[in-house]
């Protein structure tokens, strides 16, 4: 017959709490585009992703030092307060980090700056990269304090587009 220690309790308490030891701020989860990523509060989905050489129209150009690479996403706050979401960053494959332009002019349905979602608020915009041409992963934040805040990704593979620049005539095509 086993004998039962009064530090028993006290052992599997120890034990259990030593597994539950902090690796950061991180999360490190992985996820497809389209698919939901829920992440504290806050729920994104990235719905597509879209490369441009040129944004603007033929009177007003705006023109990458790299390439532009706009990301259409959806983010649902379904927390019990306003939550603000930070400008969003990209990582390429050697781990080489890219913040989220502050310039949304020439893009159609641009996120904004100031992203600040009520409780069940949900929105829906482009963000704006300045990146050079690889797949990516795009980094998400549950809208927590900084230096508290968790993190996911979401994988956006390279997928090249025919490139709709500035229209000009072409056979066939002439400008009236």
């Amino acid at each position: 017959m086993l004998s039962r220690s009064p530090f028993l309790p006290l052992i599997l308490l120890m034990g259990a709490l030593a597994g539950c030891g902090s690796k950061g701020n991180s999360i490190r989860i992985d996820y497809p585009m389209g698919e939901r990523v829920n992440l504290g509060p806050l729920t994104y989905n990235v719905v597509e992703s879209v490369w441009r050489s040129q944004l603007g129209d033929a009177f007003k150009i705006r023109v990458p030092d790299q390439r532009f690479f706009m990301i259409t996403i959806s983010v649902t706050n379904g927390g019990g307060r306003d939550v603000s979401v930070p400008l969003l960053s990209l990582e390429n494959s050697t781990g080489q980090s890219f913040l989220e332009s502050n310039n949304g002019e020439g893009v159609d349905n641009w996120f904004g700056l100031l992203r600040n979602l009520s409780p069940a608020q949900t929105q829906q915009g482009r963000i704006l990269f300045d990146v050079p041409l690889t797949s990516y992963r795009l980094r998400l934040t549950d809208g927590g304090e900084p230096g508290s805040e968790r993190y996911a990704w979401v994988d956006i593979p390279l997928r090249l587009d025919t490139d709709s620049g500035v229209e000009g005539p072409t056979p066939g095509n002439s400008l009236k």
